[in-house]
């Protein structure tokens, strides 16, 4: 049953030289596997840009390997290549989705998703000292400090979640619902759950956009509107 936990899979892909190579300088020279899922995490929380309007409707566009490569996606692929990474090292890893309610956001985000909900959240659950721990890699450093949020520390011994107030107290994710962990990244479940939420027009004009836009015309989170 644990041996899933630790497969390669077309999305999951740890046998990629990319992340092999993420993974073994993200570690270092840690040993405990406490101490490299704790280095792990930091180096994909960090080392990926969190983009919620990153390609999210072809399997590759999940792939650990290609989310390396782009240096930037949102929670999912996030989690994913954590899971990955782990796995890597020998740490069990799984992915786990959850529904939030996001009380801070920007402007552009809320009108674009129609909706204050993040259906089908990604976060990461490792298996460490004999029990499953979740960490939730999508906000970088820089991000949350723009959010006026502290960054999400993980110590690989509790779970790692989003903050539920922010630095001023306000309300910055409150958890919804849980939709339970998977050996793999469900893409068209993902897909689906967000057309039934956002409406199945909608996500296709966000695919279509993708499809047509020209690089430099995408959207970027990081200069958009913060709403308190």
């Amino acid at each position: 049953m644990m041996q899933q936990y630790l497969e390669p899979t077309a999305l999951l892909d740890w046998n990629h030289p990319r992340v092999l190579s993420f993974a073994r300088e993200a570690v270092g020279e840690a040993s405990e596997p406490v101490e490299k899922a704790v280095r792990l995490y930091e180096a994909v929380r960090d080392g990926i840009r969190y983009d919620p309007y990153a390609p999210f409707y072809r399997p590759e566009h999940y792939q650990a390997s290609e989310v390396l490569r782009r240096g930037r996606s949102f929670c999912i692929p996030k989690a994913g290549l954590l899971c990955a990474a782990a796995r890597s090292q020998g740490i069990p890893a799984r992915i786990g989705f959850a529904t939030v309610k996001n009380h801070l956001a920007t402007r552009q985000l809320l009108e674009y998703l129609g909706s204050d909900l993040f259906v089908f959240h990604g976060y990461t659950d490792l298996f460490l000292e004999g029990r499953w721990v979740k960490a939730t890699p999508a906000f970088n450093k820089e991000l949350c400090l723009r959010h006026g949020t502290d960054p999400l520390v993980f110590d690989g011994r509790s779970d790692c979640l989003f903050h539920p107030y922010n630095k001023s107290r306000q309300k910055f994710m409150e958890y919804v619902a849980y939709h339970g962990e998977f050996a793999d990244i469900p893409v068209q479940t993902i897909v689906e759950a967000w057309k039934a939420a956002y409406g199945a027009d909608r996500v296709q004009s966000w695919i279509d956009a993708m499809e047509n836009a020209e690089k430099s015309a995408r959207r970027v989170f990081e200069q958009e509107d913060v709403v308190q």
